[in-house]
């Protein structure tokens, strides 16, 4: 790597510029996942997008990034991941200039479609390069702290940047975000990041690359229409049809000499455990979702407005990637990771306080709380899932953890969603006046959006009432998500404690694989 080190393990100067030439772009494509929540209406309106188009336009980037993540990791080991990367970043660029101006929602379909593929080139290529970069397990975990608080932060940045945009330039200008950030890595990457890949890399095998794909893309389009729907036969059998060729894939990978994944990776608890406890907390993001919607449909704010009352607890997340790395070096893993989910946990009994006149004290505290407590383990997972592997599987070990994120958020939607809609069906039913007539009283037994809408065209009474209704049954349902959220908290606590316990401290431990 060069002069800029002061040891053979001591990063310098050089690659700690070098991550935030990494952090930018991993922050921008987390942000391109989470901005449609606002563009989407304006990019309907704009290109005339029936209901199926904007649905497409929203998940078809998510089916694409989680779909390639695997692939991508792999080839990266094997053409070298800083060349992946530069490859990725000018797609992306393109593709990103092709959105931003598409005449029409088939272009922009396919623009977001190329987005996808090329986003996740990001992820695994960056992961992996720091990897390399950052050989000393402080400066390592520091770095992936830092670089897990951008792809994170991104994700709750997205609503709030996406307001202010929307607020002052047309739709089209949300995906020119990532344009100065990826000219920026193709100038600098050259001299900044080191080349790595395989040196005995053998062809990538294409069947394997189809089955994950067909192994994916079924799973979280199911999941995602059961969170829309509710359970229904099309879904269940693409969920049931994604784990049959899932498993297809996983015998395959146990025959072949040069695999897809070294299956090996999983006989390491560090990776076992930093991957199951990852897959339990980012499970628990969707209550972001609730508590936008609580902002913006219960206490009336503007999108803007709602996000720029969760920036506190984005704040929070952020600060506590980046110091759970230092306390690290002081705390035992197990110890610091479990106490910060123990405080999440008390952040989500904070939510089930808010109702329909009152809450927004407690949702800005409870969030904060929730997001600092659940930082240490995303926060150190990383440096545990690419520490624990080899040098050269550190690519594939990254798309891991990437697509057993994009997994676990979809799940979450998917099951929290459908617990949510249940309760709130249950609680508004008998709260609806009978003088509202059937449409809108059916609207509004599907959502509180659907509520809103129901009742513009109502008499003041009959529209108070109604909307007072839908109010506080989404507020149950909100209380019972949390209530799950701060189990599940609690659960990876458990794991984290009892699979990490002989970790010591960064910087002190001998071996994660060890037990």
């Amino acid at each position: 790597m060069g002069a800029a080190r002061g040891s053979a393990d001591q990063a310098g100067l050089r690659e700690w510029i070098g991550l935030a030439v990494l952090a930018l772009p991993a922050l921008l494509v987390s942000i391109d996942v989470s901005v449609m929540i606002l563009a989407l209406p304006h990019i309907g309106t704009g290109l005339g997008a029936d209901s199926v188009q904007q649905l497409w336009i929203m998940d078809i980037y998510g089916f694409m990034l989680s779909g390639c993540l695997v692939t991508m990791g792999s080839l990266g080991d094997r053409i070298g991941r800083r060349k992946l990367l530069m490859i990725g970043g000018a797609a992306f660029s393109l593709a990103s200039l092709l959105a931003a101006f598409s005449p029409n929602a088939g272009m922009l379909i396919a623009a977001r479609a190329l987005l996808g593929i090329a986003g996740a080139t990001v992820s695994p290529s960056t992961l992996a390069l720091i990897g390399n970069m950052f050989r000393d397990p402080k400066q390592r975990s520091l770095a992936i702290g830092i670089w897990f608080a951008c792809s994170m932060g991104g994700m709750a940045l997205g609503p709030v940047v996406g307001g202010a945009m929307l607020e002052r330039f047309w739709w089209g200008s949300v995906f020119l975000l990532g344009l100065p950030v990826m000219i920026l890595l193709l100038a600098t990457a050259p001299f900044l990041l080191p080349e790595y890949r395989r040196p005995d890399a053998a062809r990538i095998d294409l069947p394997s690359v189809g089955l994950s794909l067909g192994a994916i893309l079924p799973v979280i389009l199911g999941l995602k229409e059961i969170a829309k729907g509710g359970v229904q036969a099309a879904p269940v059998l693409a969920i049931a049809a994604g784990l049959a060729i899932g498993w297809l894939f996983w015998s395959r990978q146990r025959k072949l000499a040069d695999p897809l994944i070294d299956l090996r990776l999983f006989g390491s608890p560090g990776f076992r455990a930093a991957l199951g406890g990852m897959f339990g907390v980012t499970l628990t993001g969707a209550i972001m979702l609730f508590l936008a919607q609580y902002l913006q449909f219960v206490q009336g704010l503007s999108p803007l407005h709602a996000g720029l009352y969760m920036l506190p607890g984005i704040a929070a997340s952020m600060a506590g990637m980046l110091i759970s790395p230092l306390l690290a070096r002081r705390i035992r893993p197990a110890r610091l990771i479990a106490g910060g989910l123990a405080a999440a946990c008390a952040g989500c009994l904070l939510f089930t306080q808010a109702g329909p006149e009152s809450g927004i004290p407690a949702i800005v505290a409870g969030y904060v709380l929730f997001s600092l407590g659940a930082s240490p383990l995303p926060g150190l997972s990383s440096d545990l899932v690419v520490g624990s592997a080899p040098p050269d599987q550190a690519g594939s070990a990254a798309s891991l953890l990437q697509t057993g994120s994009e997994f676990a958020y979809a799940l979450g939607i998917a099951s929290l969603g459908s617990l949510a809609t249940f309760v709130y069906r249950g609680q508004v039913a008998p709260m609806i006046p009978a003088a509202v007539p059937e449409a809108a009283s059916q609207a509004s037994r599907d959502s509180l959006i659907g509520a809103a809408a129901a009742a513009e065209g109502l008499p003041d009474s009959l529209r108070s009432a109604l909307m007072d209704g839908a109010k506080e049954a989404f507020a149950s349902s909100m209380h019972a998500v949390a209530v799950i959220c701060g189990a599940i908290m609690l659960l990876v606590a458990v794991l984290v404690s009892a699979r990490l316990r002989h970790l010591r401290p960064i910087g002190h431990r001998v071996s994660v694989e060890t037990e």
